[in-house]
């Protein structure tokens, strides 16, 4: 379906687009990942045809889009600010397009009512804008973009203006009604439990590059660098050696089964990596708590390293200042070559 290859864009010497590839298939929604700065909403642009490429190309089913303007691309975009006209009621704005596509009236009135039905907006075609919910506005920015049928549809951080109630609702609705409409995505986004959450895969871009591009549980497990770990929280990075196949590390010698070479080494744990084991080889002390609703996170010292994240359900929680001891998984000690200072 689409294919930007070999991308690039430059300000002056800067590039905000450094020779990137990415290929989306039907029906498949590839969410972008990436701190500010990264290029991800530059590549949305570039797909979008709202920025020109000094280099490379970006491809539909083959045809190069190099000479189609933006609004003969068919293509939807939904921005964070929803860009909803007040002064019309949720029909209005949701018909707006599609007064461009047609002149039926009662064929307009069908597809409107089909795509707030979709987005679960059904019965809202006369309420004003201005009732609406943040999250429902959302969603009538979302049916508008559904509306004129767009062969792709993408998103430059759609929920960064909710609260997070809101924000979680409505990733799993968008995964959902993405699912049902069977559209292909881009879904722009700096947060990452919101890209795993509505993605099928996940490409994550530093400095105008896609560093990485994977299912969200492989990319998670396995994050290619020590940049992209820290990047999804992970952390902290500590210098470690590795010695026949065993990682020495300030909270000990430690079983990993991400295999390098011996020498000196990155070594990160996975947030979901230590737990609590009453034969484990780490002494720690619990130096704090946080409660988070469905599980407790730990900070746990071993006095030879930095703090290790423990997570447990509130029932097995230890208290603050409580003695314990620690495993680590073998998978979830991550190494990576060294990097200088």
């Amino acid at each position: 379906m689409l294919q930007v290859e070999r991308a690039v864009v430059r300000y002056g010497e800067h590039r905000a687009l450094d020779g990137v590839d990415l290929a989306l298939e039907a029906g498949e929604t590839i969410a972008v990942l990436g701190p500010s700065g990264s290029g991800k909403t530059t590549l949305l642009r570039v797909v979008a045809g709202l920025q020109q490429l000094d280099a490379g190309r970006v491809c539909w089913a083959g045809g190069d889009l190099a000479r189609v303007a933006a609004h003969e691309r068919h293509f939807g975009l939904m921005f964070q600010e929803y860009a909803l006209f007040p002064h019309r009621d949720v029909a209005g704005n949701v018909e707006f397009g599609l007064r461009m596509t047609t002149s039926d009236r009662a064929a307009r009135a069908r597809r409107v009512d089909e795509v707030l039905d979709l987005v679960g907006l059904g019965g809202f075609q006369s309420r004003r804008v201005a009732s609406l919910s943040g999250g429902e506005q959302q969603r009538v920015a979302l049916a508008r973009a559904l509306a004129v049928s767009p062969r792709l549809l993408m998103f430059d951080e759609p929920l960064g203006a909710l609260d997070r109630v809101w924000r979680q609702r409505l990733l799993t609705e968008i995964r959902s009604i993405l699912d049902r409409a069977a559209l292909p995505a881009l879904y722009v986004t700096h947060d990452h439990d919101e890209a795993f959450a509505v993605a099928n895969r996940v490409a994550i871009m530093r400095a105008g590059r896609v560093v990485q591009l994977g299912e969200p549980a492989n990319v998670w497990r396995a994050p290619v660098d020590a940049w992209t770990a820290t990047f999804l929280g992970f952390g902290p990075v500590v210098a470690a050696e590795v010695r026949d196949e065993i990682v020495d590390t300030p909270w000990g010698a430690l079983q990993s089964s991400n295999r390098l070479g011996p020498g000196p080494v990155d070594a990160i744990i996975r947030p979901d990596g230590a737990r609590i084991d009453h034969s484990g080889p780490i002494e720690a002390t619990i130096v704090r708590t946080t409660f988070t609703g469905t599980r407790v996170e730990l900070a746990a010292v071993s006095g030879t390293g930095p703090a290790l994240t423990v997570v447990v359900v509130p029932r097995d929680a230890p208290a603050t200042g409580d003695r314990v001891r620690l495993s680590i998984d073998p998978d979830a000690l991550l190494v990576y070559p060294r990097q200088a200072d």
